[in-house]
């Protein structure tokens, strides 16, 4: 199983797009306080449709505690920074993939400690854009991750 997990997200939709491709998946989906958004929200509910009882769902109360319980796990940061892209590693069984709030990505000084395991989604350079969709991404990486498994329980 593949974990993913979105550090303090803040669009309702994209946390509930993202728990129904956690749930089509068999990924665990990780959330990480603060959240712009009560996981009660209406447009969180309605994003993830009836969905939300088929998800493996863990909140955390902020992203040291996460790195407390996860820290010595294998992690992959998704972020525009990283060298490699999300295809150039190979994504091992129960690794976390971590994903940051949609204005700002991960804390640059998180980034800058676990640099090694940070994997970007190439884009064009002729439009000046600052990331894709962190739902969009979510899933390019963990269709990746799956890919590499032979999509394991899925048909």
């Amino acid at each position: 199983m593949f974990n993913i997990v979105l550090v303090e997200p803040e669009i309702p939709q994209n946390t509930g797009n993202i728990a129904r491709t956690c749930a089509a998946t068999g990924t665990a989906l990780h959330l990480v306080k603060p959240l712009g958004f009560s996981i009660d929200d209406k447009h969180l509910k309605r994003a993830g449709l009836d969905y939300w009882p088929y998800v493996d769902i863990t909140v955390y109360e902020s992203l040291d505690d996460f790195m407390e319980k996860h820290g010595e796990d294998k992690l992959y940061l998704a972020t525009t920074k990283g060298e490699k892209t999300y295809a150039d590693v190979k994504y091992e069984d129960g690794c976390y993939i971590l994903f940051g709030k949609e204005t700002k990505g991960l804390p640059k000084d998180f980034i800058e400690k676990h640099y090694d395991t940070a994997v970007r989604i190439p884009m064009g350079q002729e439009v000046n854009l600052r990331s894709l969709n962190l739902s969009n991404s979510a899933a390019i990486i963990i269709y990746e991750a799956l890919r590499q498994a032979g999509f394991p329980g899925l048909d």
